[in-house]
């Protein structure tokens, strides 16, 4: 989800009160020489290679290991994760079929459903009781939340029954059998024990109001012609290899951590309700009229953009029935949620979305694109290009081709203002007085969210920035390939440093819901993260961060990756301890601040003395240009930093004088002040 409204209106405030001028200049391309022999002055002593904390001159970032979760480290000995990270041998994970009728009644305001879910248990552990989530209990008297929020009572359960047996709630915690609900959480007793390789069935038969703007924004409905349902179902909680049962509740702002399963979903609402949704339709021909179902499939079919529904279509889009409601059938596979919209005065614009040839069988391989919009919303006559677009793009980026049937963008204006991602579809607002930029940029970065966390199923409750940064990192990336002369990998770095040494930034890894105000919650979460992936980059090289990159994306798609298992996997492909990398950007508040702090001519030469203001260790590319236009580049180790030093020096022989010196010419990190990066003669 992009930044939420709270980290915007924060934001906007910081901005005024955090003044820091981001400059910096391109020097000419780099010629490379050796490094000459440098003294340290003003440096800790240094012994053998290593100082004592009472001797250092800066902060010396200590190893993670201390930081590690425990649970971690048992799961690397029952051999389900490794050090490495591999995912382990016995790596297992649990999954759920669901089966759901659910009625729409847009007259009442009202969802009404009925859910048979098959929970396997795939794990070694046998289980006397399951968890689920109830999200929309957000919306209950008396809910445990983070934010203000619209009061609808509720989910409503009418029959909770397993094995044939109608379970109550239970009046005791020492029951043996029975429900209750504490919150968004919800805890059921069968009875009777389920071993490993066991499945359970449980029917579950609901309804709740819904609310107008609900999940903070992520569902909801506008103008009385859409609704879009999400956070809506009975849903199995996570029980993974690490910290077993899951049960944090929703609050509004941390969204979800699922696992993976299918879904068999039968939609009924109105005639001439059109809805898209998580899945493919199984029934178009049955529910669309012949001529917009025809048009559907020319434009799946076609690199153009094909109109499927129009305005003069209104009110002659599906087939009528003797109910007068129509019920649309969607069936998903390996997906961790199911969402959908239901609309009936919005435009559908149909084309398909180029991804390769993922299969390696010579043919090159379609996605279907649909975007869904209202006339009030202009600017989304672009919504099925731009969708098309980001498709290919992020799957070359990703090197994981995207995986389902369709990917499908919502206009949702008064629901949403930024844009929430579900698997195959998304709602984004209107964007009305803002660019075509604007617009595809938040397409991009909720379709980016199809790989991570859709795909990379990472916790968002704990670890927003594993999803949400990698996301705008990958949204930057798409951006450049449709809009050439954009630099947005600087507009994020620019966007995190407006926190740095405002005294109110939070470590990224601190949890999602415990950040100590919604702007370190939005820095921690998006444009932090997204800046440390490209300043690892730099310190890896293109080559090796791509493919540690990739490796980390193919070896947890389809399954729950913690923090550790990205680190671990960046060290193993690179063959680097990165240690310092992660102590710095993760789990600190550091800044990098890398200066020149004397240019000097000499009898021997000119003395370049290059110092280190900040905390966080970080190589140096030094660019030196010479009276003659030559340049050299000089290139200060990370290693420098860790002994404790602060300054290093680099001499120059007398050949040409020195006219121009730059730290980091091509801006691969985030430094909190390049105003003193650079010397000019």
């Amino acid at each position: 989800m992009p930044q939420t409204s709270t980290f915007i209106k924060t934001l906007s405030l910081l901005t005024v009160i955090s003044a820091f001028v981001i400059s910096g200049c391109t020097g000419s391309k780099q010629t490379t020489t050796s490094d000459t022999p440098s003294t340290q002055p003003d440096t800790a002593m240094i012994q053998e290679g290593h100082a004592l904390p009472s001797e250092m001159n800066r902060l010396v970032p200590n190893p993670i290991t201390n930081e590690i979760s425990p649970t971690f480290f048992r799961a690397v000995d029952q051999e389900t994760r490794t050090m490495s990270g591999v995912p382990g041998k016995d790596y297992w994970q649990q999954w759920t079929n669901y089966d759901i009728d659910v009625e729409l009644i847009p007259a009442d305001t009202l969802i009404k459903g009925s859910s048979t879910i098959t929970y396997h248990n795939n794990s070694p552990d046998t289980l006397n009781q399951v968890f689920l989530e109830l999200s929309q209990n957000m919306h209950k008297e008396g809910g445990v939340r983070n934010e203000a929020t619209e009061i609808t009572g509720g989910i409503n359960l009418h029959n909770v029954s397993t094995k044939g047996t109608q379970l109550g709630e239970m009046q005791s915690s020492r029951a043996a059998q029975g429900y209750y609900v504490d919150g968004t959480l919800m805890v059921l007793r069968p009875g009777s024990v389920l071993a490993p390789g066991d499945s359970i069935d449980i029917r579950i038969d609901w309804d709740f109001k819904i609310p107008q703007q609900g999940a903070s924004g992520r569902m909801g409905y506008s103008q009385d012609n859409l609704y879009y349902i999400a956070y809506w179902y009975p849903q199995m909680r996570v029980y993974d290899d690490v910290n077993g049962w899951f049960t944090d509740q929703f609050k509004g702002n941390a969204e979800f951590y699922h696992g993976f399963g299918n879904y068999n979903v039968d939609i009924t609402v109105p005639e001439q309700w059109m809805v898209a949704s998580t899945g493919q339709l199984t029934n178009s021909a049955d529910v669309l009229k012949e001529n917009i179902h025809e048009q559907l499939q020319k434009g799946h079919n076609s690199d153009e953009v094909v109109s499927v529904v129009t305005e003069k279509d209104f009110g002659n889009v599906t087939k009528s029935t003797d109910k007068e409601t129509t019920t649309w059938n969607f069936k998903a596979h390996k997906v961790r949620d199911f969402a959908f919209s239901v609309t009936k005065e919005s435009k559908w614009d149909a084309t398909r979305s180029n991804i390769g040839d993922p299969d390696g069988d010579g043919e090159t391989n379609y996605v279907n694109i649909n975007a869904i919009y209202r006339s009030s919303a202009p600017l989304w006559t672009d919504g099925a290009k731009f969708t098309s677009h980001a498709i290919s793009e992020l799957s070359e980026i990703t090197g994981m081709a995207y995986p389902w049937p369709h990917m499908t963008s919502v206009e949702g204006g008064g629901i949403i203002g930024g844009g929430m991602e579900f698997p195959m579809i998304t709602i984004i607002g209107a964007y009305n007085n803002r660019s075509p930029q604007s617009l595809y940029a938040v397409i991009a970065h909720e379709l980016a969210h199809m790989w991570v966390p859709m795909q990379v199923s990472s916790n968002e409750r704990r670890y927003a920035w594993m999803d949400e940064g990698t996301t705008t990192f990958n949204e930057a990336q798409s951006k450049k390939d449709y809009y050439p002369n954009g630099n947005f990998e600087q507009t994020d770095f620019q966007t995190y440093l407006r926190i740095v040494g405002s005294g109110l930034e939070g470590p990224i890894m601190r949890w999602s819901d415990y950040h100590y105000n919604g702007f370190a919650y939005g820095i921690a979460s998006y444009p932090k993260p997204a800046s440390v992936l490209v300043a690892l980059r730099g310190v890896l090289g293109e080559e090796t961060f791509e493919k540690a990159y990739h490796t980390f994306l193919d070896r947890w798609r389809y399954k729950h990756p913690y923090p550790w298992d990205m680190f671990n996997t960046f060290e193993d492909v690179s063959g680097r301890d990165l240690d310092w990398f992660w102590r710095s950007w993760y789990f600190e508040t550091w800044k990098l601040d890398q200066a020149v702090g004397s240019v000097q001519l000499s009898e021997d030469g000119t003395k370049i003395v290059i110092e280190d203001h900040g905390q966080v260790p970080m190589p140096a590319t030094v660019e030196i240009t010479l009276a003659d236009g030559t340049t050299v580049s000089r290139e200060i180790p990370v290693e420098t930093w860790l002994k404790g030093a602060t300054q290093k020096v680099l001499s120059i022989d007398n050949a040409s004088e020195v006219t121009q010196v730059v730290i980091d010419p091509e801006m691969k990190f985030p430094d909190a002040n390049r105003t003193n990066n650079s010397w000019q003669k």
